[in-house]
């Protein structure tokens, strides 16, 4: 694609690295076929195709206006594109800029600048989430029937081993994970210490960054991921093999931390050993022996796999793949590249088209009559949940029968 930058972006970091993704799509228009808001809207402009073109005209001087930050809100940032396009282009940072550079010239109303300033508030920091939790649970018989269906059921986490292994692990503790599905990490760490390896739980870790990022926030992203290194740091010195992410969100985060920090000079090489270190738990189970584990029979099972893992770490068929060699019985779920509606705050900020894709995949989900549904990223577990008629899990466990 030829590109004409403005003078304002065309010596600018942001401009380059824009223009750089701008070049390499070819306007093929395969991503419109794979793109969920494309086939629920039918508008060129709410598929990537279209948003490549205004976030291009911006960057060559036309005003950006409310519709343009309207098409690019409705973007899930699921990444469902780049799996499909067949020239690499980079559509996700490509989105997050054209959002941010959009957002510094139109504004938002009142209210929309309030509820993103609340969601930034309270749901990365992993105590005042777990506080508003709390007191959801408490007034949840006085609440809708449509937000009580969202508040999470509590989980009784379980025992954490005792790091004795020789062979040691972080994992990120997250921001949402430890209050709503605290059993997620517990399972990992029970699971893998059967495997002969020690998952260190350090409290200090918190929120990937990955919400302040998507809310055009990034120097905020920078601060949670400038944290998270700082915490970690003196283990990885220490030895400490991989970071685990058993969101696969997050998991998209920390492995691109070493682009996000890249002209940091404090930081840089630091965030790059841990993006080289940062581990799906999915990648980890995939290269040990599991013949310890012995998973027990759990019936007909459908497996959602998330964009984040599929589409952003790259990753498509690794939980199906480790489920079916060791012996879990699968169903067939059709158009499994789509999302599910759940992408960060996305269910909250576009809540009409998010129960339409949740309306979708929990049609697909079931079309094989499973016993309960697998997921590997948190958002997508809670969200899933607040309309499935049978139980959603993370897949983690399955191997953790208790």
């Amino acid at each position: 694609m030829q590109t004409s930058l403005s003078d304002a972006y065309r010596h600018t970091a942001i401009g380059q690295e824009a223009d750089a993704i701008l070049r390499s799509c070819v306007h093929c228009g395969f991503c419109t076929a794979t793109c969920p808001t494309y086939q629920i809207k039918g508008d060129e402009l709410d598929g990537p195709r279209g948003r490549i073109y205004l976030i291009k005209l911006v960057l060559e001087g036309q005003p950006a206006t409310a519709k343009t930050q309207t098409h690019l809100d409705r973007c899930l940032t699921c990444r469902s594109c780049e799996s499909t396009c067949p020239s690499g282009v980079e559509y996700g940072r490509l989105v997050d800029i054209g959002r941010a550079l959009v957002e510094q010239q139109v504004g938002r109303s009142l209210g929309e600048r309030l509820m993103r300033r609340a969601l930034r508030s309270f749901i990365p920091y992993r105590n005042r989430f777990a506080v508003l939790l709390k007191l959801g649970r408490l007034a949840a018989p006085l609440l809708p029937s449509t937000m009580r269906a969202k508040m999470p059921q509590a989980q009784h986490a379980g025992d954490w081993p005792v790091a004795h292994h020789a062979r040691r692990m972080l994992v990120l503790q997250g921001c949402v994970q430890p209050s709503a599905t605290p059993l997620t990490n517990a399972a990992a760490a029970r699971v893998l210490d059967k495997l002969g390896i020690s998952l260190l739980e350090i409290n200090a870790s918190g929120c990937c960054g990955a919400l302040s990022q998507h809310l055009s926030a990034e120097e905020e992203a920078c601060n949670f991921a400038r944290r998270n290194i700082d915490v970690w740091w003196p283990h990885i010195e220490a030895g400490a093999e991989a970071v685990v992410v058993t969101a696969s969100g997050c998991g998209v985060m920390v492995k691109d931390y070493g682009h996000l920090l890249r002209n940091d000079p404090a930081y840089a090489a630091k965030a790059a050993r841990v993006s080289a270190l940062s581990r799906d738990l999915v990648e980890i189970l995939l290269r040990e022996d599991l013949t310890p584990l012995a998973p027990a029979s759990a019936g007909a099972i459908a497996v959602h796999a998330p964009c984040t893992l599929q589409h952003g770490q790259k990753l498509p068929g690794a939980v199906e793949m480790l489920l079916q060699r060791t012996g879990f019985t699968l169903t067939a779920v059709p158009d499994a590249h789509l999302c599910c509606g759940s992408a960060g705050t996305y269910s909250i900020l576009q809540p009409d088209l998010s129960q339409q894709l949740l309306h979708n995949k929990l049609a697909a989900l079931g079309s094989g009559q499973p016993q309960q549904i697998v997921t590997a990223n948190v958002g997508c577990q809670m969200h899933l949940a607040s309309r499935s008629e049978v139980p959603v899990r993370h897949w983690i466990e399955l191997f953790d029968p208790r």
